[in-house]
């Protein structure tokens, strides 16, 4: 493996061997208040040869608000990376500075400009990040819970199976989980948080830096019950806390190794007054093994 140092403001237009090369700038956009924008953000999209966006009609809005005439405005998303990608590497080859924007927030972040930073890391062109407003890390401040050790995950597979093996591997870190979520879907997501990973501290941000931003803590029942009451809007950031060392320790040493599956299901109707459904739960995330495995086992 060949060692890659970037030195991103060594060489500039028209010095060095290097000159001919453009840039490829991450520029953090507004996650809500437009004001989340920073100067150095607006100076380098005024300056950039070309701007790619993932919607050239959002991008447009923006820059029309900070009086920005884009030399060239490209798209550039999840449906088209596989032919812009090498394209716009090989604009910045041929000497333009581009800056890369999402429609909100930090590019690359659950966002294709992972792919396209990829490529341009391939081809030894600098990458320099803008940053600004980023809406994981917004949601994690204010949450009220462990911010010195986090990580993030993003949006949830949709696929049940991979889905509940991820949260799975969540379950035991001691640290802060940082997900994404829709309205339409967030309720069925702490569903599938709580049958996993307990009913733990959590804290939902909607609506961030916007004027009705929301933060709601409490537990994940706390927290179903008041979406039942209250029906999701905007985007959703949750904050989920992490395991207790105990109970990392306790899984970790297999307590119920020796149990057959009836036995161990027992455990908890008997010893902690589940429900048989919620003992099966429980008892499908202790075996790493799908809730329908129990079920069809204990038939």
């Amino acid at each position: 493996m060949s060692i890659q140092v970037q030195k991103s403001f060594e060489s500039e237009k028209g010095k060095g061997k290097d000159s001919l090369t453009g840039k490829l700038f991450l520029v953090a956009t507004p996650i809500g208040n437009l004001e989340d924008i920073t100067y150095r953000a607006v100076r380098t999209l005024q300056e950039a040869d070309i701007i790619a966006a993932e919607d050239t009609r959002q991008t447009r809005k923006l820059l029309s608000h900070f009086e920005i005439s884009p030399k060239r405005l490209l798209s550039y998303h999840e449906h088209n990376k596989a032919a812009s990608g090498p394209e716009l590497i090989r604009l910045i080859i041929e000497g333009n500075d581009l800056a890369l924007v999402s429609d909100a927030g930090l590019p690359a972040i659950s966002d294709p400009g992972q792919d396209l930073v990829k490529l341009a890391v391939t081809e030894g062109i600098p990458v320099i990040p803008i940053p600004g407003a980023n809406a994981a890390l917004s949601a994690l401040i204010v949450s009220g819970l462990p911010t010195d050790r986090f990580q993030f995950a993003g949006f949830l597979p949709r696929d049940k199976k991979i889905r509940e093996q991820l949260l799975l591997s969540l379950r035991d870190f001691e640290g802060t989980v940082l997900l994404y979520e829709s309205p339409h879907r967030i309720i069925k997501t702490l569903q599938h948080i709580l049958d996993t990973c307990g009913d733990r501290n959590i804290a939902m941000a909607r609506e961030l830096t916007k004027r009705y931003e929301e933060v709601t803590r409490g537990l994940i029942s706390e927290c179903l019950s008041w979406l039942g009451e209250h029906p999701p809007l905007g985007e959703y950031c949750i904050a989920v806390e992490g395991a207790k060392p105990g109970e990392v320790q306790e899984r970790g040493g297999l307590w119920w190794q020796p149990l057959t599956i009836d036995e161990h299901v027992n455990h908890y109707e008997q010893e902690e007054g589940l429900s048989r459904k919620e003992a099966m739960k429980k008892t499908a995330a202790d075996r790493g093994v799908a809730k329908r495995d129990i079920y069809n086992a204990l038939l």
